[in-house]
């Protein structure tokens, strides 16, 4: 049996009953990884010892008819942000290259603790800073749909794992994008949970008011199930939301009939790639088919998305990057003269130039002087940006939109213009500004192949509400299983 054509429900309920071994899963994907590597270059880290034993741990437990968990068996790669004890965890910057954790992610223990078996560490953008993949310390990621074309950022390497078969779901984080646009561009489902609804704990913080982990897989459903593991309150995360999580996996169902689902005219604008648009456009139009109803609204402070976000997150960066000083932990210069020539030189070889940008852009707007007029006056309009969703909500109940203006583009044909790159976040900011939860689920391919993904939209804890309506799409569209060509 192939065991990669098999969903994460479909493995995980096998080896609860017996019929098939976690090590043989887990065996299975290492292989593919290993295989993949020198051509998606969608890992850090392999952990085939770890993993190993992992598996045989489940095995042990199925053979004391003891349950493992949700996740029995299943092998999941996880990004190379969450701390793992133990292994190498790198952020893909050469400044954390040799930084084994102490200990593990809240997401992390969740995982293992549902019976899942850690297969990888997968590529990102430095930090998570990125829309392509390309700013790695370890090199790009490649698309396993045309091996000329980025995965999408940061989460790139998580997405392209998933869409080559190599593990049936992958951890990802997203603070202005990061898993919708690469499960977009990768053909697969992401989903960015509501902020607080899982635990930051063990997360190599990025932006600590906008980070957040979320599952992506092949199918809704397995989204799901791994969203409904990882969710919580956890004490070790002031942040975390003291809310029930919803057995999102048992309570999915098929209908969207009377459904409101709100249109925004911004976010169908000129300048969208035209098979992106159409594609878009007809998964709307089969969700309306099946009974929802559209309406179309507005959300008028959208195009102060971009600019909002490009200070807070960078003036947030500045502040959590602040702690890679060459003394405690991480890359330490050999060449320097005192303490603060230490701090220079290490943090000069250590980060690459989109960190650089970034902690340079935020530190000037929270210096002296410049505090009020940026970053004070970026939170106040990220507040008109929420509040536009939430009047929104009053009118509809999910809002769905493009994940991105195109399909996945060349490699190297943005990474010489950052402004270029950073409007290809323009759909998935808004969301990300207000808190609220967001899913990209692939609803078509392009002339040459591509996958297109459709964003959908939810008011803050009502995850349910997208989870089910891009499942109805999914079943009726169909597309889950088509994969790129040689994988």
């Amino acid at each position: 049996m192939n065991f990669s054509e098999l969903t994460i429900k479909s493995m995980a309920d096998k080896v609860r009953r017996g019929e098939i071994k976690a090590r043989a899963l887990v065996e299975e994907s290492l292989t593919r990884s290993k295989k993949s590597q020198p051509v998606l270059n969608a890992f850090i880290t392999i952990c085939e010892n770890e993993a190993l034993k992992s598996a045989d741990r489940v095995d042990s437990l199925v053979s004391q008819k003891k349950d493992p968990g949700l996740l029995a068996g299943v092998p999941l790669a996880i990004k190379d942000l969450l701390l793992t004890k133990g292994i190498r965890t790198t952020a893909a910057s050469k400044i954390l290259d040799n930084f084994v954790a102490p200990y593990s992610s809240t997401v992390t223990n969740k995982l293992e603790a549902a019976g899942a078996v850690i297969v990888g560490k997968t590529n990102l953008d430095e930090f998570a800073m990125g829309a392509s993949n390309e700013n790695s310390a370890y090199g790009p990621v490649k698309n396993p749909w045309d091996l000329t074309r980025v995965p999408g950022g940061s989460s790139g390497g998580s997405a392209a794992v998933v869409a080559a078969r190599i593990t049936p779901g992958s951890i990802g984080t997203d603070t202005g994008g990061s898993i919708r646009e690469p499960a977009s561009f990768c053909g697969i489902t992401g989903i960015k949970p509501t902020y607080g609804r899982v635990s930051r704990y063990g997360v190599v913080a990025f932006a600590s008011s906008l980070d957040q982990v979320g599952p992506m897989t092949r199918t809704v459903e397995d989204s799901a199930i791994i969203l409904e593991v990882i969710s919580g309150k956890d004490r070790h995360d002031s942040t975390t939301a003291q809310i029930a999580v919803p057995p999102f996996s048992k309570n999915i169902f098929d209908s969207v009939k009377g459904l409101k689902i709100g249109l925004p005219k911004e976010y169908f604008v000129d300048g969208i790639d035209t098979e992106v648009r159409k594609a878009v456009e007809n998964g709307i139009e089969i969700l309306k088919s099946l009974g929802a109803q559209i309406v179309h609204i507005s959300l008028p402070h959208t195009s102060y998305g971009i600019a909002v976000y490009y200070l807070i997150a960078p003036c947030e960066a500045s502040s959590n990057l602040a702690r890679y000083d060459g003394v405690r932990f991480g890359h330490r210069s050999k060449e320097n003269k005192d303490i603060l020539d230490l701090y220079c030189q290490s943090r000069g070889e250590g980060f690459g130039p989109e960190p650089k940008r970034r902690i340079m852009l935020g530190t000037y707007a929270l210096s002296s002087g410049y505090y009020d007029a940026y970053y004070k006056k970026a939170c106040q309009v990220r507040r008109l940006i929420r509040d536009d969703f939430v009047k929104a909500f009053q009118t509809c109940d999910v809002i769905a939109a493009p994940v991105a203006t195109t399909p996945a583009f060349k490699l190297g044909e943005k990474s010489s213009d950052p402004l270029q790159m950073y409007l290809n976040d323009i759909f998935t900011l808004g969301p990300s500004l207000a808190g609220i939860p967001a899913l990209s689920l692939n609803c078509g391919f392009t002339k040459n192949g591509l996958p297109v993904g459709l964003q959908l939209m939810a008011s803050h804890f009502q995850e349910e509400k997208i989870i089910n309506s891009a499942h109805a799409l999914e079943k009726t569209i169909n597309l889950e299983n088509r994969q790129p060509h040689g994988f």
